[in-house]
């Protein structure tokens, strides 16, 4: 008997796959769907401090008086975090899996007290993107990593929800970081986020956004990481995110360790019920293999499990190209 079930960031998930935070996790009738089809959490639609102060700016901007734009800037806030608070509750009260609520900040200020009232709406968990260029040229990189580690540490002195940070991957020792926020309270971590990245239309010289969905291709980054991380930070869960969309996709990342995987631009493609096809084909390869549940082939590829572990450490093609020659 398959059993898809396993733990992450100390809940209990009917299935390793988690539908990420994005627009099909904005509304209470695709969380149903979510949930039915057999995810086994879901990451709300990111509450984003960006989008926040932009709306609070132009409010602000349309008074002269001090005291009016202190009310507005005070009540577009509160205004924002009561309507995510209550969808969060909706959600809680409807679908029968972890519901993780989601901040995309890039500074600590009111996100902290928002971490208590995020559990008091009965969130599951709290996950934190937490992403800005580190563009100043007479900056200290450490002065940047400081940042992440103060955030989660603050947060999780306010709330005693587990902590999920979705990191991007230019960190220059992503081992060190993921290890650095376990010693914060950090309960798991997402490797890796996926940013809007710009791009330029050479015709009208106009900025655009580059291709926002993930490719199967994308994989490769996050499966090398997930690899290495959890064979050196094996306190701390993990989730794999970006090019997962499949469920022999699935199965990869978890064999090189990772607890959990989430999924977005794949059912953006396909559609919320093409869960059901990636866990039909999890469930097939683990008949096949004789496993009957994902801790039993967890981790048996990762960089530790390994006679030759150097293949993770790899960074150029000259094993592959000198067979071409």
């Amino acid at each position: 008997m398959i059993d898809l079930s396993t733990k992450f960031a100390g809940l209990t998930l009917k299935s390793p796959v988690i539908v990420s935070s994005s627009g099909l996790t904005s509304s209470i009738e695709r969380l149903k769907k979510i949930s039915a089809a057999g995810a086994g959490a879901v990451v709300m639609k990111s509450l984003f401090e960006e989008q926040i102060n932009y709306e609070v700016g132009n409010l602000s901007a349309e008074s002269d008086y001090p005291e009016a734009q202190d009310y507005v800037r005070t009540y577009a806030r509160e205004n924002s975090l009561d309507n995510y608070l209550s969808l969060i509750t909706e959600a809680k009260g409807i679908v029968d899996i972890p519901v993780i609520a989601s901040i995309n900040c890039v500074s600590a200020n009111e996100w902290i007290d928002f971490a208590k009232r995020i559990e008091d709406s009965g969130a599951d968990a709290l996950e934190l993107n937490i992403y800005f260029l580190p563009i100043d040229k007479d900056k200290d990189p450490r002065e940047y990593e400081k940042v992440y580690l103060n955030l989660v540490a603050e947060v999780k002195s306010k709330t005693t929800l587990p902590v999920i940070v979705k990191l991007g991957p230019g960190f220059s020792n992503i081992t060190w970081i993921v290890n650095q926020l376990y010693m914060r309270g950090a309960a798991a971590v997402v490797l890796f986020n996926r940013f809007y990245a710009p791009d330029i239309d050479t015709d009208d010289l106009t900025f655009g956004s580059a291709e926002v969905l993930s490719s199967p291709a994308d994989l490769r980054n996050s499966l090398r990481w997930i690899g290495i991380v959890s064979s050196q930070v094996d306190q701390i869960d993990l989730a794999a995110s970006t090019g997962v969309h499949s469920g022999m996709a699935v199965v990869k990342q978890i064999l090189a360790g990772a607890d959990a995987v989430q999924i977005c631009s794949v059912l953006y493609r396909n559609g919320i019920d093409y869960i059901r096809d990636m866990l039909t084909e999890m469930k097939k390869w683990m008949e096949k293999k004789g496993y009957e549940n994902p801790g039993q082939f967890r981790g048996k590829m990762n960089y530790s499990s390994l006679d030759d572990p150097s293949v993770y450490e790899r960074a150029q093609f000259i094993k592959y190209f000198s067979k071409m020659h």
